[in-house]
């Protein structure tokens, strides 16, 4: 899959940067990297984008996000080093660790290892207003639904999702802002994102157009849960002008993950600069909130890279030496 760079150049001075970040030990590191982020009007490009300015701005080192088809792809950039990091959810790095993965199934991408906790990603379902759709029960049979980029988490689990609370629909794929588009022309009948919210696409949609965003029942919430790898998770009704009150859906953990043969001092600074500097990551992005230390515990799939998991142990949180690589 061919993918566009988008570059944010940034070199560290003690005129540009307030708080430059000095390494003690630098030996191994690139002279640039690049995160693998997905696509534009989409959380993790927006994150992905201001976390690799930060981090260049911090550190000294050119750096930048890359657009990719997302977690699947990420997983398989950063395993095989075309890529020193990346996004990931919890769901897709599990498949490919195992070999599962349907970019290159049957290989186990196990150099991957985990950096820090991200945020939890909802999946949620919008719909224009003039469409009558209020809640999943009204998706008319073979709607066409826009399910995010293939490969991408949305893609890889909400169809999976829909068919269990018994939806028909037809696939679409594409960019997030471009399934906006589509929906606002009334080109597609529904859009299952899947993303950190505020999801771009959707705060743009919504000031262009009436939406419905729509929650899961009780019922429906439940039986995802006992299906999938997810959890219950409530969007707050002050996420978006269009929730009157909050809204029941579903949600999965995010983790920004890195080659495990990238320099130990590397990650550690990188660890380091994101964990204690939480206010910076909120202004990248309001889901950054979540990003803060004590939400290490939701890795349950990756190792931790040596690098992470010294920054950690430092501060008071436990990563066994077992889970280290």
């Amino acid at each position: 899959m061919k993918t566009q760079v988008v570059m944010a150049v940034a070199f560290a001075s003690t005129l540009a940067v307030a708080n430059p970040v000095v390494a003690q030990d630098r030996a191994g590191w690139p002279d640039n990297f690049t995160v693998g982020t997905a696509s534009q009007g989409g959380t993790y490009f927006a994150y992905g984008a201001g976390w690799a300015n930060f981090v260049a701005e911090s550190l000294g080192v050119s750096g930048g996000a890359e657009i990719t088809g997302g977690p699947m792809q990420n997983m398989a950039l950063v395993h095989t080093g075309d890529l020193k990091f990346g996004l990931t959810t919890m769901g897709p790095a599990r498949e490919s660790m195992e070999g599962n993965s349907p970019i290159a199934p049957g290989m186990k991408m196990d150099n991957v290892c985990a950096m820090f906790p991200m945020y939890e990603t909802p999946f949620s379902v919008t719909a224009l207003t003039s469409s009558g759709i209020t809640s999943i029960s009204d998706i008319p049979d073979g709607a066409t639904i826009g399910f995010g980029p293939a490969g991408s988490t949305s893609d890889t689990y909400f169809p999976r999702m829909m068919e269990t609370l018994g939806v028909n629909f037809e696939r679409r794929n594409g960019s997030w802002s471009d399934l906006g588009t589509q929906l606002q022309d009334g080109l597609i009948d529904v859009v299952a994102f899947a993303a950190g919210i505020p999801i771009p696409a959707v705060s743009q949609l919504e000031v262009q157009t009436d939406v419905n965003i729509i929650g899961m029942t009780d019922a429906e919430a439940k039986k995802v849960v006992d299906n999938f790898p997810v959890s219950e998770f409530i969007i707050p009704a002050n996420t978006y002008q269009s929730l009157e009150k909050e809204s029941r859906v579903v949600s999965m953990w995010n983790f920004a993950m890195a080659n495990c043969d990238v320099p130990e001092s590397l990650v550690y600074e990188i660890t380091k600069l994101t964990m204690e500097n939480n206010e910076r990551m909120v202004s990248i992005h309001k889901a950054a909130q979540f990003s803060i230390p004590e939400n290490y515990t939701k890795n349950k799939v990756l190792p931790w890279h040596k690098g992470a998991a010294r920054w950690f142990n430092e501060n008071g949180y436990t990563i066994e030496q077992s889970n280290i690589k």
